[in-house]
């Protein structure tokens, strides 16, 4: 579904992503790990055309998205993000949040949109929710409603941003039961995140990211009781003790 190839990004001086490969299979769960500033988090928003590359190629249901010809609001349809920060709409409440976008960027009738809207709230907990402010739900409930309302456009493929990482330890669980549904329900991920056992738990393949480049991929199991690159293994060391 998704093939990335020796993609580069630079801001000023500095070169975030030195020649960054990858391949995505449709219905497959890739979880990115590493250290602060390895990348990730600017490959996802590569991926997603936030950012442009300097040079490489993207490739998604084998169109190049890096073609200057593309028509970025198309492909922002199929590859929905999620960020750390929930960038909820303040003064939208949470059906609104979620509806503005099938409305607006797909044409969806605004009950057919309502209709999804409700049933997917009920699915992660906050039916209950709907007219509520973004401001008077918890960091947990905030960050399941964000995850809605990049399902609620039906995306073929879910980048997800260390969206537990802004969350309180007891919170985090509400977010990442969401996503195992979503994995069981077959729907293709990429995720950076910091939760190790999870990443252990969904992913098909984990990929390790240090100083801008893919060290080492692999399924779980190998990766994290076989490391065959010592970062790696230091990495995962450091994160367990």
């Amino acid at each position: 579904m998704l093939r990335a190839e020796s993609v580069r990004k630079s801001f000023g001086a500095h070169e975030v992503l030195k020649g960054v490969s990858l391949q995505v299979s449709e219905g497959e769960v890739v979880c990115l790990i590493g250290a602060s500033g390895s990348g990730k988090s600017t490959l996802l928003r590569c991926l997603n055309l936030l950012e442009q590359v300097d040079d490489g190629d993207i490739w998604f249901d084998d169109r190049e998205i890096t073609d200057p010809r593309i028509d970025v609001d198309d492909v922002r349809r199929q590859i929905g993000i999620v960020f750390q920060a929930y960038n909820l709409f303040p003064h939208l409440s949470v059906e609104q949040n979620i509806v503005l976008g099938p409305v607006r960027s797909r044409g969806e009738s605004r009950e057919a949109a309502h209709s999804r809207a409700l049933t997917l709230l009920d699915r992660v907990g906050l039916a209950g929710r709907a007219g509520a402010y973004p401001d008077a739900l918890s960091g947990g409930q905030q960050q399941r409603v964000a995850l809605v309302r990049a399902i609620a456009m039906q995306p073929r493929l879910l980048l997800l941003d260390e969206i537990t990482s802004a969350l309180d330890p007891m919170l985090i669980g509400e977010v990442l039961d969401v996503i195992r549904d979503l994995r069981r329900e077959g729907m293709t991920i990429v995720m950076a995140t910091h939760e190790m056992p999870f990443a252990r738990e969904v992913a098909d393949r984990i990929l390790f990211m240090a100083d801008g480049q893919v060290v080492e991929s692999g399924p779980p199991e190998q990766l994290f009781t076989a490391p065959r690159d010592p970062r790696t293994a230091e990495f995962l060391a450091r994160h367990r003790g």
